[in-house]
This record gives C-alpha cells, sequence and structure tokens, in this order.
C-alpha cells in the first residue's frame, strides 16, 4: 500500500499517552464549591433532591470547609437561609446576618480559603423575588441600593469576592460604588452577568429555600433562547467593573460559555446548578450512568468550552477523583 495512512489512534494507545496530549485539564484550582449556610448549632441537613448537599449550621459549615480544603479545594461560595425574612430581606445585610457569620467564621477558622460571597436577597425576602417589590414586580433602582448594602456588609465579614447573582440593570456599578466608598477597592466582582430564567434551579430553591412565592424571575433573569443578549450584559458588566464574569447555567449553555470566552478577555466561572447536579446524581444512584465518569465528562466540558472557573457541588468528588 503506497498512499499513507493516517493513525490518530497512535496518540490514544496507553493512557500515559492520552495524559500527555489531553487538550484540555481540569484541576482542583478551577472549582468552586458552594455551601448553605443556616441557624443552629450541630445542624447537618441533607437537600433531598440534591443528595450528598446539606444545609450547614455555621459550625458545621466551618467543619465542611476544612474538610474541603484538606482535600485540595481552595474557593468556596456561601448562601445563607436567615432566620426571619421581610419584604426588604434586611437579613441580606444585617452585621449578624447568617451568611456574615459563616464568613466571618471561615475567615477565621480556614486559613487561605478564597470565600466568595453570593449577593442577592431572594433567599432573605419573604416573597422570594430578588429584590424589592413595588407593583407587583420588582423594583430594579431601589434594589441597587440594597445590593449595595448588602456586598459592603459581605466585605466587613471578610469575604474575598463579591459575587451578586440578581440579574438587575446596573447592579454592578451600584456594588462597585458601594465597595469604593466603604474602602473596600481591593474587593473584587464576580458578576453573575449571564444568568439565564432556567428550570435547572429547581432543587437549588429547596437548598435555599427561594422559590418566589408568586410569578417568575423571568422579568429580570435571561430568556433561555438568547445569546446575543447574553453578550450584552456581560459588555455592561465590564464596562461596570467586573473583575469576572460568570454564565449560568452551565451545561445547557456551552455555547454561550464560548461566545462569552471568545468576546471578553477577563476570568471566566461557569455554574455546574443543582439540576445538572441532580440529574447525575440520580441516574447514577439508579444504575443508569456511571455517576463518576459522567461527573467528570460534563466538568471537562464546561472547562472545554472556555470556563477558567466552575463552581460545583461535586468539586469534593472530583478532588478525590483527580
Amino acid at each position: 500500500m503506497n498512499e499513507m495512512i493516517h493513525r490518530p489512534r497512535r496518540l490514544r494507545r496507553t493512557a500515559a499517552l492520552r495524559a500527555m496530549v489531553r487538550e484540555t485539564r481540569l484541576e482542583a484550582n478551577d472549582l468552586i464549591y458552594p455551601l448553605f449556610a443556616c441557624p443552629g448549632e450541630g445542624v447537618r441537613r441533607e437537600v433531598r433532591s440534591m443528595p450528598g448537599v446539606f444545609n450547614l449550621s455555621v459550625d458545621e459549615l466551618v467543619k465542611e470547609a476544612e474538610t474541603a480544603k484538606r482535600l485540595g479545594v481552595s474557593s468556596l461560595i456561601v448562601f445563607g437561609l436567615p432566620e426571619r425574612k421581610d419584604e426588604r430581606g434586611s437579613g441580606a445585610f444585617a452585621e449578624d446576618g447568617i451568611t456574615q457569620r459563616a464568613i466571618r467564621a471561615l475567615k477565621r477558622e480556614v486559613k487561605d480559603m478564597v470565600v466568595l460571597a453570593d449577593t442577592c436577597l431572594c433567599e432573605y425576602t419573604s416573597h422570594g423575588h430578588c429584590g424589592t417589590i413595588e407593583n407587583n414586580d420588582v423594583a430594579n433602582d431601589q434594589t441597587l441600593e440594597i445590593l449595595a448594602q448588602t456586598a459592603v456588609s459581605q466585605a466587613q465579614a471578610g469575604a474575598d469576592v463579591i459575587a451578586p447573582s440578581g440579574m438587575m440593570d446596573g447592579m454592578v456599578a451600584a456594588i462597585r460604588r458601594g465597595l469604593d466608598a466603604a474602602g473596600f477597592t481591593h474587593i473584587p466582582i464576580l458578576s453573575y452577568a449571564v444568568k439565564y430564567a432556567s428550570a435547572y434551579y429547581g432543587p437549588f430553591r429547596e437548598a435555599a429555600d427561594s422559590a418566589p412565592q408568586f410569578g417568575d424571575r423571568r422579568s429580570y433573569q435571561m430568556d433561555p433562547p438568547n445569546v446575543r443578549e447574553a453578550l450584552r450584559e456581560a459588555e455592561l458588566d465590564v464596562e461596570q467593573g467586573a473583575d469576572m464574569l460568570m454564565v449560568k447555567p452551565a451545561l445547557p449553555y456551552l455555547d454561550v460559555i464560548r461566545a462569552v470566552r471568545e468576546r471578553f478577555n477577563l476570568p471566566l466561572a461557569a455554574y455546574q446548578v443543582s439540576g445538572e447536579y441532580a440529574q447525575i446524581k440520580a441516574a447514577g444512584q439508579m444504575g443508569w450512568i456511571d455517576e463518576e465518569r459522567v461527573m467528570m465528562e460534563s466538568l471537562i466540558a464546561i472547562k472545554r468550552a472556555g470556563a477558567d472557573l466552575i463552581l460545583t457541588y461535586f468539586a469534593k468528588d472530583v478532588i478525590a477523583h483527580l
């Protein structure tokens, strides 16, 4: 046979060869581990729809962070379940709020851990929406003031990164002004710049007790069919001073991750959300898939699409696999 046969299989022959030429690599530092802080002491309450994920009192949350740190997790993001809720979500910015207490404890007890604070109001409002309500809708500009106040309180508690997730117009600029005026010019903002009104958030709303009491969030979170709008949202947040960007959810929006990656040079995160996690866990428990392989394949896909950082409930499991 005179013609040359191209043999790409040569580089797939052994595990060592495949590892040597691998194009996309997932590392421990790529992962951010979400944790849910709740009131009480000694509380470790599993979320029914998210096996392996727990509502944790502050003492238990610190233990969980310490365990994760020993495994190699270097970053986590804190969500809070307050003792009480009200129309304005005042628990979000209370000095002794659940998130603030958790952040202070983490910074005191777990050294060299990057602590991100989710900056939104849905967990703290009695109506479950991401801002104050006026005329049966979220009042955007009134909410901005509360978000800035919340970000400052989280920075005062010791948060290393502020991560606003409410999809309010102008939220990054308002938070940046608030942080700078309070002397926190050094605190970066990771903006949930592209957050879709997704059905994949269902289990999270159980975990964070944040389901809307009326209507839905489609008037402020993005319409799933749109990608050009995603680039516009990201562009606005960059102009307002975002230091990092996020796309949420991740796996159903790989094309959006790629589009944002190609347009902007800022660090890019993607959130493998609760519904993504729950699907893999449920199918794995039923024996329908190889849970570990699907977990790794899904995260590699997110990284391959262009994400630098991935928020995932699988963080500990992934690092154990790596």
